[in-house]
This record gives C-alpha cells, sequence and structure tokens, in this order.
C-alpha cells in the first residue's frame, strides 16, 4: 500500500478536494455534493453492478422515497433498529401532516405492502426486484465524504420465494455477484462475515456482510445481504397460495451494495501519493494525449496530436491536453485525476513513428508505433485491472492476523490494525456482553465468522470472558 497509514486521512481529504470529487461546502452536516469526476465513475460502476443483478433475473422498478409511519412502525424489530436513525416529515407547506413520514432508511416496508398485492400464487414467484437510489440516514457519528454520510447512493434488491431453499440459494447467488463485481471487476478485496446476532440488520433472521479494509487499517462495509425468513411477510402480509389450495407466507432476502462507499473504497485501496489510480474501464480518461511543443513545428504537432486522439477515441474515452501548462503541470494534473494511460508526442516522436506511453499505474514508460497504439492501450488497460486487483490482496492478506488474548488483540490492533481472528464464548445473543466489553478495551467492534470458512476452535478460551470458545470471530475497528 503506497499510502502510509497515518498519512491516509489527510491524503483523502486532499484527493476529494484536488480531484474535484466532493465539494464538501454544502451547508448541511453530513451532505455533500458530488462532482462530475466521481459522478462519471460512480455512474458507470451503476450501470455494471445493474448489468450483473438483470443477468441474474432481477429487474428494476422506483418506489417512492417517502415511507408512511405506520409501515416503519409494523415490524417491530425493524423500527427499533431505524427509528433513531430516520429523518422525519412532519410538515407540508405550513400544515402539519396528519400522519408523520420519513425518508427511507431503506425500503422494505415501502416495497413489501406492495409486494402482498403483486403475489398471489406460486406462479408469480420468484419475484426478485431491484432499485438504484438514494437513503438517508441520521448518522451521529463523526462524517466523512463518502466513506460515512447521511445521505448515499447505493441499490438495494428486494426478493421473494416460496421456500427456505430459495432464499439460501439467493443469499449464495449475493455473495457471488459481490465477488463478481467488486472483487473481479472493481480490484476490492474483502471478506464476507456471517455477521452475529446481536449486529445483524433489523428485522433479518442472518446477515452477511462483505468488509474490506483501507489503508489506515480501520474496516469498511461494502454490501450486505440479509435472509430475512419469512419475519416481514407476516407482517406486511406477503403470501402466497401452494398448489393445495394453502396460504403460506413468502420467503425473503434483501441485498443492498452501497455504490458511493465502493467508490471510496477504490479511490483509497488504488490510489498512490500521486493520486487517484482506478480500473481501466472505470476510468474517465482512460488516455491523455499530451502534445510536446516546442518553438518550431509546434502546429504540426497540434495536428498530428489531433489525429491520434481522434483515432483513439473511437475505442477510448480519450482527451488531448492543449492548455498552455508545462508538460510536467500536465503530468502532475492528469495522474491526480488518475488518466489510466499517458501519451506523449512531439517532433522527435514524430519522426520517429512512436509515441511515449506512460502506464499510471507504475510509471512504465515504453515507445509504441503510432499506428500500434489503439491496440497497446487495451493491453495496458487489461494489464492494469489485473495488476491493481493482484496488488490490493497481496496487501489485503498483510491485514489478517490472530489473536488468543486480550493483549495479544491490543497489540494487533495497535501494530497497523486490520482483522485479527480471536477465539469467542459464541455468536448468539448471549455474546453481546462480551463485545461490548472488548469494544470498551479496545476500540473495535466483532464482525462476525467467516462465511467462507469452517474455522472452529479447539481448547481455546473467549478472549473476553473465558469461557469455552465455539466460534472464532474477526475483531477489527471500524468506521
Amino acid at each position: 500500500m503506497d499510502i502510509p497509514k497515518e498519512n491516509f486521512s489527510e491524503w483523502y481529504n486532499t484527493l476529494i478536494k484536488e480531484a474535484e470529487l466532493c465539494d464538501l461546502r454544502y451547508n448541511l452536516k453530513g451532505f455533500v455534493v458530488i462532482m462530475p469526476n466521481a459522478a462519471d465513475v460512480i455512474s458507470r460502476m451503476y450501470r455494471l453492478y445493474e448489468d450483473a443483478l438483470e443477468a441474474r433475473g432481477h429487474r428494476k422498478s422506483y418506489f417512492p422515497a417517502l415511507i408512511s409511519e405506520k409501515n416503519l412502525e409494523a415490524e417491530k424489530d425493524h423500527v427499533e433498529g431505524f427509528a433513531p436513525e430516520v429523518f422525519w416529515v412532519t410538515r407540508a407547506g405550513k400544515n402539519e401532516l396528519e400522519e408523520k413520514m420519513i425518508l427511507r432508511p431503506t425500503s422494505e416496508t415501502a416495497m413489501y405492502p406492495m409486494y402482498s398485492l403483486w403475489i398471489n400464487g406460486k406462479c408469480d414467484l420468484p419475484l426478485k426486484v431491484y432499485q438504484s437510489c438514494q437513503v438517508w440516514r441520521y448518522e451521529t457519528k463523526a462524517t466523512r465524504p463518502l466513506i460515512r454520510g447521511r445521505e448515499f447512493y447505493w441499490i438495494e434488491a428486494h426478493n421473494v420465494f416460496d421456500s427456505e431453499e430459495g432464499v439460501l440459494s439467493q443469499v449464495q447467488e449475493d455473495m457471488e455477484t459481490t465477488e463478481e463485481m467488486i472483487h473481479q471487476s472493481f480490484g476490492v478485496p474483502f471478506l464476507f462475515f456471517r455477521r452475529p446476532q446481536w449486529d445483524k440488520f433489523a428485522g433479518a433472521v442472518d446477515t452477511y456482510a462483505a468488509d474490506t479494509m483501507m489503508p489506515d487499517g480501520k474496516t469498511l462495509q461494502l454490501p450486505s445481504t440479509h435472509n430475512l425468513g419469512t419475519n416481514f411477510a407476516k407482517v406486511f402480509n406477503v403470501k402466497y397460495m401452494d398448489d393445495d389450495g394453502e396460504e403460506k407466507p413468502c420467503w425473503q432476502t434483501c441485498y443492498g451494495p452501497c455504490i458511493s462507499r465502493i467508490f471510496a473504497a477504490i479511490v483509497s485501496i488504488h490510489g498512490d501519493s500521486r493520486g487517484m489510480v482506478l480500473p481501466f474501464h472505470l476510468a474517465n480518461v482512460q488516455a491523455v494525449v499530451i502534445p510536446i511543443l516546442r518553438k518550431e513545428g509546434s502546429e504540426t504537432v497540434i495536428r498530428f496530436v489531433q489525429e491520434v486522439t481522434e483515432k483513439l477515441a473511437k475505442n477510448y474515452r480519450v482527451v488531448a491536453d492543449f492548455s498552455e501548462n508545462t508538460p510536467g503541470f500536465k503530468y502532475n494534473h492528469w495522474e491526480l485525476n488518475g488518466a489510466a494511460v499517458r501519451v506523449e508526442i512531439g517532433a522527435r516522436d514524430i519522426e520517429s513513428g512512436k509515441a511515449v506511453v506512460v502506464r499510471r499505474d507504475t510509471g512504465e514508460k515504453e515507445s509504441v508505433p503510432f499506428e500500434e497504439l489503439p491496440k497497446k492501450i487495451g493491453e495496458i488497460g487489461k494489464e492494469m485491472n489485473a495488476s491493481l486487483r493482484e496488488k490490493a490482496d497481496e496487501w489485503f492478506a498483510t491485514m489478517l492476523k490472530e489473536a488468543d488474548t486480550m493483549e495479544e488483540l491490543k497489540s494487533a490492533l495497535e501494530n497497523g490494525e486490520g482483522f485479527v481472528r480471536i477465539p469467542f464464548c459464541t455468536d448468539s445473543l448471549e455474546g453481546e456482553g462480551c463485545a461490548e466489553k472488548l469494544k470498551e478495551e479496545c476500540s473495535a467492534n466483532v464482525r462476525g465468522s467467516r462465511h467462507d470458512a469452517n474455522e472452529k476452535p479447539s481448547g481455546k478460551k473467549c478472549i473476553v470472558c473465558g469461557k469455552e470458545a465455539s466460534t472464532y470471530q474477526y475483531a477489527a475497528r471500524q468506521y
């Protein structure tokens, strides 16, 4: 990781400003303006993620942003989990509303009353619907642009089945979608944890969440998928008539990748001291062409650069920088903004028939014949994507640690932080007291158990209470 742990916060804030990703001067705390340089990338991420969901049978919808108080309060556990975070709407113009409404913090209580109208028999199942939207939560912790705020941009998929088998299969599918998009496409490594029962989604049977690690050693939650069982279906009357004519409650899941937060992870994990580094297919500028101008022959160089740019633009997002800034200034500017490939062309390059091509992530330079530029840029793009993912994976592996005692846990967290595997008494509700004590002593949270590993402690004691450990849990400091 090129960004020193102790300088990450300063680096991140500087990048947000200098690369014009967000404007923080919006006069509501916890709300930022996402500027075009970030919004364009986020739009590409949305399209890719939506394509992945639709390839798996999901269909898009749009539900209202306002939810009635009655709907929110219908599911007891859900309202208890979200009520402290909601934004209430109590007036319209000069009139007090007869019934308060909320801005959606998530859409279960908006969508499921409609599902009860849409679903009658097994022929209506499975139902797989998603929407791309904003949600609002009154976050009381310290805010950080795109990482933690009061408004974020996400996708939420809500699915309905006629059996528990359908639910379990969908949860597995959500995990596969997460791997395909966040790791394979965006190059961000993560661990999928089964959250302990005291930290699951409000109203769910089980929650599985993908946690990545930021350069400062703190964890950031990315998508989570939830087995809702029949809990919401029973409350909102989401039922179907089986083959015997008997009405039964449906089984449900929901899945929520937060696109704006995933963008923050991409920028942070792949970035370096010069600025933003992005996977090639996400970069706003896949190739920037820099004319190297001298007093003589500048018009010839400009015309040649224009021709090269037009040819490259048939296949890539390309700009030519004809500004009056020095070449060095241009190099720094486009590196800051994450241009994937730099193509330098001067009079000598035209004479030699080759351009100087510079790769953003490694800084490697090579001379490439002009006729081979389109092919070469494509090759560099593929190599960049693979290299960024590999480099991130190698660093991520160094952030996995183990501890059998509180002293070892404290030492691991103080020396680079990361995910620390610890023996723990239980992941049921009875373990919440130990989790709270661990948080008090270590400023760390119990994130859950690895979903992809059959890890069972033998002869180990709970790191907190000293009772026989029945599970390995992972502790980490979080945003």
